[in-house]
């Protein structure tokens, strides 16, 4: 059972490990070797089934040794020698399993043949020894050796990186076809963030600008790319700091890639935007090679239309649509100021229609203003077709769409949706009525209100009083004095700060609480956070955790709670709906608290009336 490194399981190791459960020190038992199988994710840590060649043991590794994994160092069939360990009971079962807190990798990944021990007769020994041997035939000398499990280099599939695809490639410049067998190339759809080495193909369908950012670590800056392969499936990646300043340039839109040595994370659902439940990392030592010789096996940009007139429920929402779309009217490029940095960008209106007979207005955005905007601009009387990828929909004018900097737009694309839109608008849409998406749906300036896709929330002025105060609730948490982020106790004492990514001796407590408030029409729930619950409560929440600590007679916890109801108070609040289990839920919260001014309150109350009896 010797492996390519001369080294083999250890025969009985794990009756050698079970018999010393708690070892004091590394010489209390003999070097033990044993196989790793059927490594999974468990929690934080991963679980394996530990072999001897004899016996199986369901085993843990430490969360110490999970680096180990995710660098692809302990995989599937990786023989390891255990240094240090422990042996623990399941309960409920009554079975026992080690929990692997020190080792080391012995062979890496190696190939299971399974070959029993067979008596053999003396005459067929005899038969045997007169057949000539071949290169890769076992001796029966190591096969009377072999007792189970037989390991052998698995070197035939190692995984090769970018690097070294694109090497061989114009070494051997051997014909497409025969490179894609010699190729260990993974589909996206096989990726995980537990797997080592692995290299994909994939082509850039989409590339954002590069963003700067300033959090709590410092100034850093980061872009995307969103990736697809051959199977049309596709992965969002990101590079942070050099690793963007090193691949921005490198990658291009349309152009195919081989790329190793990237790190997979589940994806989080507030900033995906592709159908992926992994997104990929690539830092400054991935590996990021053009394949120029094989564009054609990777497909162009992937669409997934919208119909124009289904585009009501993604108002304001985080997903982003696709559209094509016969274009109507172009506008001349306009110069809009941003309020955020005061700085002046192009913009450009390109209204489409399509088989729905509506219409929308698509807000072009910076260089694709200038560029394919002007190019739609000079051909606009011929009525292209536009395809559209990634917009955003917003509530302006009913229903708008606007690009982003990861936006893609093709004219006239030779696509089969093109080709029956255009048949379709040459046979009737030319002499068609069309209608806005958004009439009748545009917020009125008169009344305040919202379209009715908008999730954004709505704000109110309400005059009521503080009738309740929960006081087992939890009223507050502690913060970082330097961000206002939550701290979490560290280990040694003290608190952690996530956000700062440092401990501190101290803390603040700052309000987070829910108090009822009613007026002459109702009652509600509404939450509050530090500032403004101060002005309720009428102290810090470190004094009034102060007053809470406090035993005695009379309780001044209680006591400041009760002096903080049936005040009246004018509130500024926001309502929003929220989902909760399925549900959704109304959600109030208080954004600023003044107390009542009652000379102000009578002279808005007396123009309220007079424009009462006017109106009648």
């Amino acid at each position: 059972m010797m492996t390519a490194t001369g080294k083999s399981v250890s025969p009985d190791g794990i009756s050698t490990l079970l018999s010393i459960p708690k070892p004091e020190s590394p010489t209390d038992f003999p070097e033990i070797i044993l196989k790793v199988t059927n490594l999974e994710p468990k929690g934080k840590s991963y679980g394996f089934d530990a072999s001897d060649g004899k016996m199986k043991i369901k085993a843990i590794f430490s969360s110490r040794l999970s680096s180990e994994i995710l660098s692809g160092n302990i995989q599937n069939m990786s023989l390891i020698r255990v240094l240090d360990y422990t042996v623990n009971e399941i309960p409920s079962k009554s079975e026992k399993f080690f929990i692997i807190t020190k080792c080391e990798v012995v062979s890496p990944e190696h190939e299971e043949q399974i070959r029993d021990e067979v008596k053999q007769e003396d005459s067929e020994m005899g038969m045997l020894s007169k057949k000539p041997k071949l290169e890769n035939e076992v001796n029966s000398e190591n096969i009377k050796e072999a007792k189970g499990i037989f390991l052998k280099p698995k070197q035939e599939i190692v995984a090769k990186s970018a690097a070294q695809i694109i090497h061989e490639q114009h070494g051997n410049m051997a014909p497409s076809a025969r490179m894609a067998m010699t190729r260990r190339v993974h589909p996206l759809v096989s990726l995980n963030p537990y797997q080592g080495n692995w290299t994909i193909k994939v082509r850039v369908t989409s590339k954002g600008n590069m963003r700067t950012y300033k959090n709590a670590r410092g100034e850093g800056c980061v872009f995307n790319v969103e990736l697809t392969d051959g199977d049309g499936t596709q992965i969002q990646a990101t590079m942070f700091n050099e690793a963007a300043k090193k691949f921005y340039d490198r990658f291009e839109l349309g152009k195919v890639y081989y790329i190793s040595k990237g790190t997979l994370k589940v994806a989080n659902k507030q900033f995906k935007t592709v159908q992926n439940d992994y997104e990929m990392t690539l830092n400054e030592n991935s590996e990021v090679e053009e394949a120029s010789d094989e564009a054609a096996c990777i497909p162009e940009t992937k669409f997934k239309f919208v119909p124009i007139d289904q585009l009501g429920p993604y108002v304001n929402s985080k997903d982003l649509v696709d559209v094509i779309g016969i274009v109507q009217s172009v506008s001349p490029t306009m110069s809009i100021r941003r309020k955020s940095n005061n700085e002046t960008v192009p913009k450009r209106d390109v209204v489409v229609a399509d088989e729905t007979k509506k219409t929308v207005v698509v807000s072009l955005w910076n260089e694709l203003a200038t560029t394919v905007g002007q190019e739609l601009h000079d051909i606009a009387d011929k009525s292209p077709v536009v395809a559209i990828k990634s917009l955003k929909v917003g509530d302006f004018q009913g229903i708008s769409l606007s690009t982003l900097g990861k936006s893609i737009v093709q004219v006239n694309p030779v696509i089969s949706e093109s080709k029956k839109l255009r048949n379709w608008y040459d046979s009737e849409g030319k002499e068609t009525s069309m209608a806005s998406v958004g009439s009748g749906l545009s917020p009125s300036t008169k009344s305040g209100g919202r379209s009715m896709y908008s999730d954004r929330p709505a704000f109110f002025c309400i005059r009521a009083y503080i009738s309740f105060i929960k006081p087992d609730q939890s009223m507050w948490y502690r913060a970082c004095k330097t961000c206002n982020k939550k701290m979490t106790d560290a280990l040694g004492g003290g608190y952690w700060c996530e956000g700062c990514q440092k401990n501190d001796e101290e803390c603040s407590l700052r309000y987070i609480m829910v108090v009822k408030v009613s007026d002459g029409c109702g009652e509600g729930w509404v939450s509050s956070f530090n500032e403004e619950a101060e002005k309720i409560i009428g102290c810090s929440a470190d004094e009034l955790d102060l007053l809470k600590s406090q035993m005695g007679e009379e309780n001044s916890y209680q006591l400041k709670l009760k002096e903080a109801t049936w005040t009246p108070h004018l509130f500024r609040v926001s309502v929003s709906q929220n989902e909760y289990n399925n549900e959704k839920r109304q959600r109030i919260t208080v954004r600023a608290t003044a107390p009542v001014d009652y000379a102000a309150e009578s002279k808005f109350l007396l123009e309220e009336i007079s424009k009462m009896r006017a109106s009648q």
